[in-house]
Formats: C-alpha cells, sequence, structure tokens
C-alpha cells in the first residue's frame, strides 16, 4: 500500500504517453531499470542510458520493483532521466524486510529493527560509442551514491559506515542475428565498491574496509523485438566477519509491449545473506519510460 502512489502515477503517465512522441531511439534499447536505479537489468548496470531518449531529446523513467526471497523482501521505488541520450541522473528508495532475520537479531544483538531503507543517487555518463552500430558497442561510466538511513544493524553487525559511492564503467554489444539468427546483447561491468548487500547492510567492515574490484555480467537473447531473455552474474566483496557474503546471479524475461511500458521477471539466488543461507525466489519489475 506504501506505494500506491508512485504506481498509480505511474500508470496514468504510461496511459498519457500513449500518443506522445517519447524519444528516437530504437525499440528496447533503453534497458530496464535495475535495483539500484541505473538503466541496465536487474541486477547490472548496462552501458545503456535509460528512456528512448537521443540526441539533442530529454527522457524519463518511473520504475517500481519487488524481490521476494525466502527469508527477505525488496522494494524499490525509483526514477531518472535522461538528457541527450549522454547523462542518466536517477534515485531510488530500497526498503528491506529483514523477515526471518529478526529474530537473528532480536537473540544475537538484542535488536527488534525489522526493515531498512537506503536512497540510492545515480549518474552515468555515455563515453563513447552506440550500441548497435559500433564495432565496440557503447561504453559508459557512473556512480551511486548510497545512503543508509536506519544503521543501527549494519553498525552492530560490523559495517564501519552509513553512507558510501560505487564506481562502475560499463560495456555492451548488441550482435545482430547472432544465435538463431536472433540479436544477442552482451554487457560487461567492472565496480569499484565497499557496499555489503548492495549497501544494504552498510559500507565496509571488520574484515576489510577499503574498495575492491567486482566483475559483473549480462547476456540477453531477443527472440523478437517484445521479448528478451537473459541471465546475469555479480561478483559481491565480502567485508563482515559476521556474515559471508555470496554473489549473485539471475534468469531474466523482459516483456516490452509498447515503448513506454516494460515488464521483467526473474528467478533470483542471492546465496547467503546475513546468516540465513540460500536465499533464491522471484524479481517482479515495472518501468513507464517516458
Amino acid at each position: 500500500m506504501k506505494h500506491w502512489p508512485l504506481t498509480a502515477a505511474l500508470l496514468a503517465l504510461t496511459s498519457s504517453w500513449a500518443m506522445a512522441d517519447i524519444g528516437s531511439r530504437i525499440w528496447a534499447t533503453g534497458g530496464v531499470t535495475t535495483i539500484e536505479g541505473s538503466a541496465g537489468g536487474g541486477l547490472v548496470p548496462w552501458a545503456l542510458l535509460g528512456s528512448y531518449a537521443s540526441d539533442e531529446e530529454w527522457g524519463g523513467t518511473l520504475a517500481l520493483s519487488r524481490a521476494e526471497v525466502d527469508d527477505y523482501s525488496l522494494s524499490v521505488t525509483g526514477a531518472g532521466v535522461n538528457w541527450n541520450n549522454r547523462v542518466e541522473l536517477t534515485v531510488v528508495r530500497q526498503s528491506l524486510d529483514l523477515d526471518a532475520l529478526v529474530f537473528t537479531l532480536k537473540n544475537g544483538f538484542g535488536l527488534e529493527q525489522d526493515e531498512l531503507n537506503q536512497d540510492i543517487f545515480g549518474a552515468k555518463v555515455r563515453l563513447t560509442g552506440d550500441v548497435l552500430y559500433s564495432p565496440w558497442g557503447q561504453w559508459s561510466a557512473g556512480l551511486q551514491y548510497k545512503r543508509q538511513r536506519d544503521f543501527v544493524v549494519p553498525e552492530a553487525i560490523g559495517a564501519r559506515d552509513d553512507s558510501g559511492t560505487d564506481f562502475y564503467l560499463s560495456g555492451s554489444k548488441l550482435f545482430f542475428a547472432a544465435l538463431l539468427e536472433r540479436n544477442l546483447l552482451v554487457n560487461a561491468t567492472a565496480r569499484a565498491t565497499k557496499a555489503n548487500q548492495g549497501g544494504l547492510l552498510g559500507f565496509g567492515g571488520d574484515r576489510n574496509n577499503g574498495y575492491d574490484i567486482m566483475a559483473e555480467g549480462s547476456i540477453g537473447l531477443f527472440l523478437n523485438r517484445q521479448w528478451l531473455v537473459g541471465a546475469e552474474y555479480r561478483q559481491k566483496p565480502d567485508n563482515l566477519g559476521f556474515a559471508k557474503e555470496d554473489d549473485w546471479w539471475d534468469l531474466f524475461l523482459a516483456w516490452v509491449p509498447d515503448r513506454r511500458l516494460a515488464v521483467t521477471a526473474a528467478l533470483v539466488n542471492l546465496g547467503d545473506v546475513a546468516t540465513l543461507t540460500d536465499q533464491q525466489g522471484v524479481y517482479l519489475s515495472l518501468q513507464g519510460s517516458f
């Protein structure tokens, strides 16, 4: 219920864009919105910028996402703006329901907080190239400033800071008729980060308080221009002695019925999260573009 105003706004705007010009880029070349706000897949930012804005155009996105795994649930609301297909600015609010972890925290730390919230402010700049026509694809650099709003739990389990900044470099390339006569999108991202579980458990820790370079990747096959299937992998740092942090991966299906709307569903595997093992579940995202 707490997300209904943004849901209503997204649906209303999507309806009002039905007859509007929303940019001149080719279908589905804006990707979808990641859980951290940047354009990409669900877990990994791509070199693409959100919306369909091309040179001398503005565009934007609104997105709602929800992930449900065995012992946690994550809600994400976000928005982004694209200027001239050169600069992307984004903002998201993440809310993590701790669910089963609350019992561990009560027993181990005497804490009863059952939700964590984080704000993420992102910026991405297209450096060079084009995902469709450049031989080496498109390359972009970005940053994500993350600010924990509830630091009691992260501090109790060993996190050093309540805020931090991720820096990343992404390269994306679309190969025409590459597999079974279908177009294939490939993305690689290198991220410098100190974030624990993406920042939801703070930044740095008793085991490590420096930046690590993490590898991330995505691959997607266009079945046609409306349907995209693929997978993502995201390497994670391991800063906290409290609990080992595993890498993330997903298998996704994206549906783009209209240039103004994208729906993404995924099977996600987050591994062990804060002593709770084998966190697997589903992810669903709704994005409107203008």
